[in-house]
């Protein structure tokens, strides 16, 4: 599938193209699920998002993937969406945190059932997503699929839509869609920053690489993909 680009893209731009998705999927369906990514390169969309005229009690918020931390911890995606995004009319939208009160220590029979619950509150998401706003880190991850972590192997080959991820490049243990329920997306927004990341994300355009997480989206033909280039 034809992959979009938008170079010089802005926050403003993004959140305007967002809001013109997600009223279509209302005008056709009566409601419409935005999956976000978290991180701090999304607050000023974010921020411009939550300005636009939209019928936000119709919006069904979900995070893209989640660190397995409290919801009032610093790198809470949660919290983070709700500081930025789910401010004044957006407060109106539905948001469906992944998970409720954590557990003190985690093996994989714990994430496993974090993963399992989680899938149980998402269940009443609107599906498929209508637009999933993806990110890309240095090494070529999105979402919180890491090249080489415990769990990748098999978040992107599971037909399931949540699986868990404990990367060694980064902190915390994570919650994330897989490849295949970010595929089944009506559409795919890849928001890109900085030239070190556009070099990396040349590379990822050229093949299918699993060491190159990106690429998997990139070369995909089932969800349309636009990628904004700041």
């Amino acid at each position: 599938m034809a992959v979009t680009e938008h170079p010089g893209a802005t926050p403003g731009a993004i959140a305007s193209h967002l809001a013109d998705a997600l009223r279509a999927a209302i005008a056709a369906r009566g409601q419409a699920s935005l999956a976000v990514s978290g991180g701090k390169s999304p607050i000023p969309v974010f921020e411009a998002l939550r300005t636009q005229d939209l019928d936000w009690a119709r919006v069904t918020v979900v995070l893209v993937d989640e660190r397995i931390v409290p919801h009032d911890h610093a790198d809470s995606n949660t919290a983070l969406v709700r500081r930025h995004l789910l401010q004044g009319a957006a407060a109106a939208a539905r948001f469906l945190p992944f998970f409720g009160e954590l557990p003190a220590q985690f093996n994989a029979e714990v994430l496993d059932t974090l993963a399992a619950d989680a899938e149980s509150r998402i269940a009443e998401l609107p599906w498929p997503l209508d637009v999933a706003v993806l990110g890309m880190g240095e090494d070529a991850h999105t979402a919180s699929l890491f090249p080489g972590a415990a769990g990748y192997a098999r978040a992107i080959a599971t037909g399931r839509r949540l699986a868990w991820v404990v990367p060694d490049t980064a902190p915390h243990a994570r919650l994330s869609f897989t490849l295949s329920a970010l595929l089944a997306a009506r559409e795919l927004l890849l928001s890109i920053a900085g030239d070190t990341k556009v070099v990396v994300y040349r590379q990822a355009a050229l093949s299918r690489d699993e060491a190159l997480p990106i690429s998997l989206v990139l070369h995909q033909d089932q969800a349309p993909l636009s990628v904004w280039i700041a």
